[in-house]
């Protein structure tokens, strides 16, 4: 689905990821990288944590990740 005038409308899949990309990279160039944010949950797995760390340094280029490990 992907919200198209205030309405939510089916999509394929391929038009959704590229709607996405662009949104990001509007926001991206908008506010910077500093406008992202990750966060994963503790009870995922060492590798999901890492991916996701991963995705947000590289592909979002933000540092701004926090897990609720402390809990």
């Amino acid at each position: 689905m992907v919200r198209v005038d205030g309405e939510l409308r089916p999509t394929s899949w391929d038009h959704a990821l590229t709607t996405v990309a662009e949104r990001f990279a509007a926001v991206k160039a908008e506010s910077g990288s500093d406008a992202f944010g990750m966060f994963s949950c503790s009870k995922s797995t060492n590798e999901m944590n890492y991916a996701a760390q991963k995705f947000s340094r590289i592909a979002l280029g933000s540092n701004n990740i926090d897990s609720c490990n402390r809990t």
